[in-house]
């Protein structure tokens, strides 16, 4: 059986999704019962939180494969608990931050810590290091069911998002497949992406006349602040107002391991218009 942290995340509950579909015995990590209901039928589910590593003692009952997202606060701490429950591999996912980022960022320090944790830990393990989410437009929900001025940080930085859909694909066969342990995967959507691209498919899906405006640097920090610790908000200004980290990337991981071409921008937004509208 295979245990999904984060089961009703982008990438979580898409994974949950995929494995449970090609009738792979899953149980699903949730923090409270009234996360359940988002689940697939057929999914089992368990109670935890990854804050308090103790807590994952009895979901690990009985499982062998863990899909574990990065950026917790105790990594080691978790990693000991796998672990002890004889786990025979883990998939983290963390991000392709990692590569070439400086230490000194707290976002890239996140990531590291986080991949120091598993590789060190004696369990054989795979990382996935994604660029940016698609779903991250989500973001962008409340402005655009109350008007048509879409306003958002860093307009001048590509990024080539990815579906959670195709980062749970990966993690699929990462869990279910043979010859990937100890190897780290970085992964990208299709094409590198503009915020106001976004906002302009996002008008031809919606059938509306959608405008784009991008925030300046101190509205960006404000508006990042309302959800952010400071040391994270300093991590993505240096990111993409700093130029310290280029997320615009192709790579053809997805197809080489799925077989299958990731999915556009355009994929996403129509399979997720409802949240829009």
């Amino acid at each position: 059986m295979i245990l999904v942290t984060g089961a009703t995340g982008n990438v979580g509950g898409e994974l949950v999704r995929q494995l449970a579909a090609v009738g792979e015995p899953v149980r699903a990590l949730v923090r409270d019962n009234s996360d359940r209901t988002t689940l697939p039928a057929g999914a089992e589910t368990a109670t935890a939180d990854l804050g308090q590593p103790e807590s994952l003692s009895r979901p690990l009952q009985g499982i062998r494969r863990v899909f574990l997202l990065g950026g917790q606060h105790d990594m080691p701490g978790l990693l000991g608990e796998i672990r002890r429950a004889n786990i025979r591999h883990v998939v983290l996912l963390t991000s392709r931050s990692v590569l070439g980022g400086s230490e000194s960022n707290a976002i890239v320090s996140m990531w590291l810590t986080s991949e120091a944790a598993v590789t060190s830990s004696g369990v054989p393990w795979t990382i996935l290091r994604p660029s940016g989410f698609m779903s991250n437009t989500l973001e962008w929900v409340e402005q655009i069911r109350t008007g048509d001025l879409v306003r958002a940080p860093f307009p001048n930085a590509p990024i080539a998002a990815i579906d959670p859909y195709d980062i749970a694909a990966v993690a699929t066969a990462a869990l279910t497949g043979a010859g990937h342990e100890g190897h780290a995967y970085t992964l990208s959507g299709p094409k590198a992406i503009l915020p106001a691209e976004r906002v302009n498919l996002l008008s031809k899906i919606l059938g509306r006349n959608l405008r784009f405006e991008g925030l300046t640097e101190e509205e960006a920090e404000t508006e990042l602040r309302k959800s952010h610790p400071e040391e994270l908000v300093q991590g993505f200004l240096r990111f993409f107002a700093k130029g310290e980290f280029d997320d615009s990337g192709v790579v053809p991981t997805v197809q080489e391991i799925t077989g299958k071409t990731p999915r556009t921008f355009e994929d996403w937004a129509k399979a997720h218009e409802r949240f829009f509208r």
